[in-house]
């Protein structure tokens, strides 16, 4: 038993913080989630591969932000559209993923979660574990690790 898994819902049930990577309704669990900001103004880093977007100072921390969109295969996020940053604690520090916007938080059952169709798997499907179906939405579920480990 983990500690993670200690609260009163039961295990397989997760919150997923969900968000839009352009027209793609995609979560991850909540719990990795830091925080959630606007866009502010960062660094470049020179060499970068071309979805790391910078990296900026955040109360004394350095945050490296990644555009998801083009990190996934999905299209540059607009960064006129007003975009969010998801800051997630990685291994390698704090990483800020920069997704078109934010959507609900969800409580998905995980014993529910389906293989991601083939047509996901396109798109970098190795950067899901599956997907979830509400009533009216499909949603991708992102591993964050798996999308960070490469940036460690």
């Amino acid at each position: 038993m983990t500690d993670k898994h200690m609260a009163d819902q039961p295990k397989n049930i997760v919150e997923l913080a969900t968000f839009y990577i352009g027209d793609a309704l995609c979560g991850m669990d909540i719990l990795k989630v830091q925080e959630i900001n606007k866009l502010m103004q960062m660094t470049k880093v020179p060499q970068a591969p071309d979805y790391v977007l910078g990296i900026l100072n955040l109360r004394g921390q350095i945050v490296t932000i990644l555009d998801l969109g083009r990190k996934l295969g999905l299209g540059e996020t607009d960064i006129s559209q007003d975009p969010r940053n998801i800051i997630v604690n990685s291994s390698g520090g704090h990483v800020g993923l920069l997704v078109r916007r934010i959507s609900d938080v969800v409580s998905a059952d995980m014993k529910k979660r389906e293989r991601a169709p083939a047509n996901m798997s396109g798109i970098q499907g190795e950067y899901f574990t599956g997907v979830y179906k509400t009533d009216d939405n499909l949603i991708g579920i992102l591993d964050v690790d798996k999308v960070l480990s490469i940036e460690d």
